[in-house]
């Protein structure tokens, strides 16, 4: 049987010491942080207009009951993926993932930057 399948690969301690070059500690190039977003993102336009009132458009591709729905109400917080909305009609929070989303009117102007 032949038990030597793969070549004898040497051990990375043993190419690092041999080699003359610093090690690589960091792959990516690091720059300041001033802490401005981009108001592009979609999160970032809804984090920036809570309080106001809007309309989400939602497609939930994989219901049959649910295809298409539009919530309206006031946003009431926003992150990275998510909304939350406080429906005019229920007075319920809802929490709209915003996978789903596929567009929102907003009912005055909006904040954009």
């Amino acid at each position: 049987m032949n038990q030597n399948i793969y070549p004898n690969i040497p051990n990375p301690s043993d190419i690092a010491s041999q080699s003359s070059a610093p090690p690589i500690t960091n792959l990516y190039p690091t720059y300041p942080s001033n802490n401005i977003q981009d108001p592009r993102y979609a999160e970032n336009i809804l984090e920036k207009n809570i309080g106001r009132r809007a309309s989400f458009y939602m497609s939930y591709n994989d219901s049959l009951e649910w295809r298409d729905r539009i919530f309206t109400g006031i946003i009431q917080q926003a992150g990275r993926d998510y909304a939350v909305l406080k429906e005019d009609d229920t007075e319920k929070y809802v929490l709209l993932w915003t996978v789903y989303l596929n567009f929102v009117e907003f009912y005055e102007q909006p904040i954009l930057h």
